[in-house]
């Protein structure tokens, strides 16, 4: 039975909610663990194709689900590694690869999902005030590439950088997501095992036991993580794969 997800990641319908730096870390990784499942463990492989952060949603208990794989494509030659299709997706997450070729592959879930990590540092859309994340992330890096860069456009709702474990390995990981070829992307399960070490991180130098705050006078007003308030509609369905001994289990509506 299809667990339906009361919350959406940015666009939350409880007012004030803020998501701390270790929330914004465990979203991360469910999302990531989901995706890993899709491309590894699912039987055919699948990829999803339009992973945003409006179709990662969250139960009850705040755990993150993939959702909605209205464009999701099943890999049937995996020898191949890739799927001949036209291109659909969402503007501003789409891989660029993709694009440009129409062969729709894992790693273009990757890209997508590196843009959600962006998301999560600046708190901004992928296209923002007509500029591109990405680039906007790697002009605050410098010519040298310098993870730290990212302070200056670091959504300023995450409080102290004391409190900021593991921030710059995550910044790092993010962009390596959204490298322009597909082959210079991490696979969906390092990109796991890097999010763990970085939790690890982050335990040491924040109180994980607060990782959400409300105010009661913010009753009515759209959850502050995202800057605008339009909504998106659920998706039709939820990876979780709690099963093979890992939080999603796919469960496609038909």
């Amino acid at each position: 039975m299809l667990t339906y997800c009361v919350l959406l990641l940015f666009n939350s319908g409880i007012a004030g909610m803020k998501l701390s730096w270790m929330k914004r870390l465990e979203i991360a990784l469910g999302s990531a663990k989901g995706l890993t499942y899709l491309h590894e463990l699912a039987n055919p492989p699948i990829i999803h194709r339009d992973i945003k952060s409006n179709n990662i949603l969250l139960d009850d208990h705040m755990n993150a689900k993939v959702a909605d794989f209205g464009l999701s494509k099943l890999l049937g030659d995996e020898s191949k590694g890739y799927v001949s299709t036209q291109v659909k997706g969402t503007l501003g997450y789409m891989d660029p690869e993709y694009y440009m070729t129409q062969q729709l592959t894992e790693k273009s879930d990757v890209y997508s999902f590196g843009i959600v990590l962006l998301e999560l540092l600046t708190a901004r859309s992928p296209i923002y005030k007509g500029k591109y994340i990405v680039r906007e992330v790697k002009e605050a890096m410098g010519k040298a590439g310098d993870p730290n860069g990212i302070y200056t456009i670091l959504d300023r709702s995450l409080g102290s950088l004391q409190t900021l474990g593991g921030l710059t390995k995550f910044t790092s990981l993010a962009m390596s997501c959204v490298q322009d070829s597909g082959p210079d992307r991490p696979k969906m399960a390092e990109v796991v095992r890097e999010l763990e070490s970085i939790i690890d991180l982050a335990v040491l130098s924040q109180d994980v036991k607060s990782p959400l705050t409300f105010s009661s006078q913010d009753t009515g007003k759209v959850g502050d993580l995202y800057h605008h308030d339009h909504l998106h509609p659920y998706g039709d369905s939820v990876s979780d794969a709690s099963s093979l001994s890992m939080p999603f289990e796919t469960e496609l509506r038909r």
